[in-house]
């Protein structure tokens, strides 16, 4: 009796008109992804995520683990080759047969070319919508307080051109993502079509929550200077009207060279500079040494990845307000 119990349940769970192995794999590049992706799959299904919280990923390694997590996904989420270049060559490999969808192609997204120079002004405010400029160049990272050696960094700064590829700072890009990715996935899996839908209309209403809680933290901070790290914050920059003086580093956070060093250090002079950012990513002994003796703050700390945040749905509004607190926290100093 007992057996023919455990058969007919057998039987009915067979029935059931969800199962989970009808939820596709899905696999993303970095943390703000990751968020925007678990935040459509809510309920459903949960991402993967192939660069760790608190890594650069510019230039990363896969571990064995996030290897497999690829070569099993059927859906994979990135922002695109001039974010992460050794990406395109693993998904090549590993991932040939999986659906790819490059969100910074994706109809709808604002883009901005890289900004030129160590200081930003009117010549270097070349912004265009829905426009690509070419190949974002090489990339290298100052990563984990290691120095790459004189000759190595110097090779990335010939040029400099192509898409900026942190497009993710504007949260009206976060919001046409979710739809592009709960369409993705509704397309591969119909069956939660409807789930992903909503849970998108879910994430743009957080998003725009957290934007009228930025725009009132930013309005305080009115013709306030200051330098970031690399220069990622751009679209956060010009969606909220609150624009860095300069960047130490070019946005892929190569190591800068002593000429660009040389003219941050006299914005900071020349501008009366309030504050200079480090990220977690990086040494913040460079700060140190480029700043040390000025009297500007080095002591702010912003993060274009939200890397002390924890992974999942909330993290990209949290990672927009985190942004805005961090500026607000320095800037408010002096």
């Amino acid at each position: 009796m007992k057996k023919r119990q455990k058969l007919m349940a057998t039987a009915f769970i067979a029935t059931l008109p969800f199962s989970a192995n009808a939820v596709p794999n899905v696999a993303t590049d970095i943390t703000p992804i990751h968020s925007l992706v678990s935040q459509v799959m809510a309920g459903v299904g949960r991402p993967d995520l192939l660069v760790q919280s608190g890594a650069s990923p510019h230039n990363y390694s896969l571990s064995p683990s996030e290897a497999q997590a690829l070569q099993e996904a059927d859906v994979v989420f990135w922002v695109g080759e001039g974010l992460t270049p050794w990406l395109e060559r693993s998904l090549d490999k590993l991932s040939p047969d999986s659906t790819k969808v490059e969100l910074l192609e994706a109809m709808g997204t604002t883009t901005y070319a890289f900004r030129e120079g160590a200081t930003f002004d009117a010549h270097s405010d070349s912004d265009h919508d829905g426009e690509k400029e070419g190949e974002h160049d090489t990339h290298a990272d100052l990563q984990d307080g290691e120095e790459k050696d004189d000759e190595h960094n110097e090779s990335h700064h010939h040029e400099h051109s192509g898409t900026d590829p942190h497009a993710w700072l504007d949260p009206a890009n976060g919001k046409v993502w979710l739809d592009v990715i709960a369409a993705a996935l509704a397309e591969e899996d119909p069956e939660n079509a409807a789930q992903y839908l909503e849970n998108s209309a879910i994430g743009k209403a957080d998003i725009d929550a957290a934007v009228s809680r930025i725009e009132i933290t930013v309005a305080q901070l009115e013709n306030k200077q200051f330098i970031v790290f690399h220069d990622a914050y751009q679209y956060f920059e010009k969606r909220f009207g609150i624009l860095a003086a300069g960047a130490i580093s070019i946005g892929d956070a190569s190591k800068p060279s002593p000429a660009r060093i040389t003219e941050i250090r006299e914005v900071v002079t020349n501008l009366d500079v309030s504050c200079v950012f480090t990220e977690p990513q990086y040494n913040p002994g460079i700060v140190k040494a480029v700043f040390g003796g000025t009297g500007v703050n080095t002591f702010g700390v912003i993060d274009p990845l939200g890397s002390g945040l924890a992974t999942g749905a909330n993290l990209y509004p949290d990672l927009l307000i985190e942004i805005a607190d961090g500026l607000q926290s320095c800037l408010g100093k002096k």
